[in-house]
């Protein structure tokens, strides 16, 4: 007998009943329009092995498909990391005591999570390119970096301050207690909690910032979907190209969103192996105290 869920009423005969009706509904509609779709492109000769027998040649990978493949994946990477840095820094800096602080930080995220990624990479690429900041062949790979930074790192932020706040206040409090720094209790008690907790909304994130790196189309970029569509002019199969690409995304969004599960996983493993019990009637020694637990016990006596 399974237990009763608290969170809402177990359906009914009537309910099970209808649920399977809506269940069957959608697969029929959702079938139904994938054989429309199939039907459409058959129809348009878009299934021939002429369209397709490109992709089985190696030249065509490292012309087109592998070189963008590498831009998207350069500009992911220096993207994420940057924003991972960024996030964390004014994710503290909203949490500081000072109020001066607290307002610049937050008015500096506010802006950068309301400005759409697309207007920054266009204002920056065309910003260093009429002030010569970077290289010419450079302009484009810095705007898109750039850009995927300052908005993910806008949102990492968001996520590291609710992460810390939703701790219990009782961690805060006992480390002030014990006589740890502010910048102590941060760095040991507060974030590495935090992290743990916040790790499924940073590999979100990441993955956001992965698929963003496709807008960089938009200031000549060189990044798969960009590629692919050039392959696609190339070979006269741009609806065969474009389908390569989405798997080759989807291929690389499900790679890291296993990866960095099983990096939380790790983390949560470790953490759990990582609490040392203390004997029966024991309890730490406070600070001046000696090194060794404190044992409670029954006093024996003398006699």
């Amino acid at each position: 007998m399974t237990a009763a869920s608290v969170l809402y009423d177990a359906p009914g005969p009537r309910a099970r009943l209808r649920y399977r009706i809506y269940s069957v509904l959608a697969v029929a509609v959702a079938a139904g329009v994938i054989w429309f779709v199939y039907r459409g492109l058959a129809d348009k000769g878009q299934f021939e092995w002429a369209k397709w027998k490109p992709f089985t040649e190696s030249q065509i990978w490292s012309t087109y498909l592998l070189p963008g493949l590498r831009g998207t994946l350069e500009a992911a990477a220096l993207s994420i990391v940057l924003a991972l840095v960024l996030g964390m820094v004014f994710g503290i800096l909203r949490l500081s005591d000072h109020r001066s602080i607290r307002w610049v930080a937050g008015f500096i995220v506010e802006i950068s999570r309301a400005i759409p990624v697309l207007i920054l990479m266009i204002f920056l690429f065309n910003l260093f390119a009429q002030n010569n900041v970077f290289p010419s062949d450079q302009l484009a790979l810095s705007a898109v970096v750039l850009a995927l930074t300052v908005y993910n790192g806008s949102v990492i932020a968001e996520i590291v301050r609710s992460g810390i706040l939703a701790l219990p206040k009782g961690q805060t409090e006992a480390a002030v207690a014990l006589g740890m720094r502010k910048t102590q209790v941060m760095v040991s008690i507060l974030l590495p909690q935090a992290v743990t907790a916040m790790l499924p909304a940073l590999i979100s994130q990441m993955v956001v910032a992965l698929k963003d790196s496709a807008l960089g189309y938009q200031i000549t970029y060189l990044e798969v979907v960009r590629s692919g569509a050039q392959l696609g002019a190339a070979e006269q199969n741009p609806i065969q190209s474009l389908i390569v690409v989405a798997a080759i995304m989807i291929i690389l969004n499900y790679t890291l969103t296993v990866v960095a599960t099983r990096v939380e996983k790790w983390l949560r493993t470790r953490k759990r192996g990582s609490r040392t019990a203390l004997p029966a009637g024991a309890i730490a020694a406070p600070p001046g105290m000696g090194t060794g637990p404190v044992v409670i016990g029954e006093a024996k006596s003398g006699n």
